[in-house]
């Protein structure tokens, strides 16, 4: 009998840590603290040493589970400053300490402080300075260095982010618009991490596109998983809203919603994590058109996804948001049995994409009329 218990114990521990090993880490806690300023050197004026400081740098194609696992202790301590001697009336500064971090993150104190985001390879943020060496001013004595834990939060940078309920066959798109194997199955859940895949193009061109957890209602009071991962929709340039024709019942204890009713409670959930969500440019796919009677459901509900505001007015407070969202376009697809599909909306994204570029580089708004009419010629059309 004890035999067994320890047998299942062990089990258990194993299946912890693999569950630890595939899961996906977007934040981490570290201790960081600057070196010690040296003295100085009263008789002949000397100054110490500045102690060294503690230093992020951005590094492209690593997560923080390596950060994680390149320094267990999670403590980054730099050297001090070198004292102030008659031989070396200037002290030695100490030598700084660098650590690897991926791009997205950002770096607050434990009383968060905001210490800066990294975005680009190569880029430097100080997270911890050094202590200043002694001088006439202070006495000739150095001071300590900076010294407090910082989280490091990390937002995946993607060109688009996938948003939707579960099941709604975002996995799907991404396995057959890129690279990416996520695990796909009949049954809600099955992605509980951020996947990322890439679009690849015949010239070359390159486009990332993250597919996160699926969102259920109440999502940004913490229900589910979705709305841990809802920080990583914030740093896409395009949200992709995915939908299922014929909506969607998390499970027989909650309300089936239909198609226009999944639209509707995701723009809240949206709104309620993070009101200027809505203001990002987006697109909607109503997937799964190969389903029985899909045509006549998406020909019933097209008009109404021209004017989403009037439509919400009709629906209780409870599930109908502040404000709507505005999609520059509305494509029926179906992502599993229809590669044509696939591909108008592989080419589609890359348009909408070149042209929010056109826009940063311009933002007035005889551009944006423009991208508006632009989208507006080309309204949904079923393929």
């Amino acid at each position: 009998m004890v035999h067994l218990s320890f047998k299942l114990l062990g089990k258990i521990k194993q299946a912890t840590r693999k569950y630890e090993r595939f899961g996906f880490r977007d934040n981490l806690r570290i201790y960081v603290q600057g070196g010690p300023g040296g003295n100085g050197y009263p008789k002949f004026g000397g100054v110490g040493g500045k102690g060294g400081d503690v230093i992020a740098v951005g590094k492209e194609d690593i997560t923080l589970e390596h950060v994680f696992k390149s320094n267990r202790s999670k403590r980054y301590i730099a050297k001090g400053g070198k004292h102030s001697t008659h031989n070396f009336i200037i002290g030695t500064p100490g030598e700084d300490i660098k650590f690897d971090v991926p791009l997205g993150v950002i770096l607050d104190t434990e009383h968060g402080k905001r210490l800066g985001e990294v975005n680009d390879e190569g880029q430097e943020i100080v997270v911890a300075k050094g202590g200043t060496g002694g001088h006439s001013k202070n006495g000739y004595l150095g001071t300590k260095g900076q010294a407090y834990s910082i989280k490091l939060d990390l937002k995946l940078i993607a060109d688009i982010g996938l948003v939707g309920f579960p099941n709604a066959g975002k996995s799907t798109l991404l396995k057959s618009i890129s690279h990416a194997k996520p695990k796909i199955a009949s049954y809600p859940f099955t992605t509980v991490k951020p996947n990322v895949g890439i679009l690849m193009y015949k010239d070359y061109r390159q486009i990332s596109m993250a597919d996160l957890p699926g969102l259920i209602e109440g999502a940004h009071m913490n229900k589910g998983m979705g709305h841990k991962f809802l920080k990583h929709v914030e740093r896409t340039k395009l949200i992709l809203m995915v939908v299922d024709i014929n909506g969607f019942q998390l499970s027989p204890q909650y309300p089936h919603r239909s198609c226009l009713e999944t639209i509707m409670l995701l723009i809240k959930e949206l709104e309620m994590y993070n009101d200027t969500l809505l203001s990002k440019p987006a697109m909607m796919l109503i997937n799964k058109m190969d389903t029985d009677g899909a045509l006549s459901k998406f020909q019933e509900i097209k008009e109404q996804l021209k004017n989403l505001e009037s439509v919400f007015a009709n629906y209780p407070d409870d599930i109908r948001p502040l404000n709507s969202m505005k999609f520059f376009d509305v494509i029926p697809v179906s992502a599993k049995e229809n590669p044509d599909d696939v591909n108008y909306v592989k080419h589609r994204v890359r348009k909408m994409l070149d042209v929010i570029a056109e826009l940063n580089e311009n933002k007035s708004s005889h551009e944006t009329d423009g991208v508006e009419n632009d989208f507006k010629e080309k309204a949904p059309v079923l393929i």
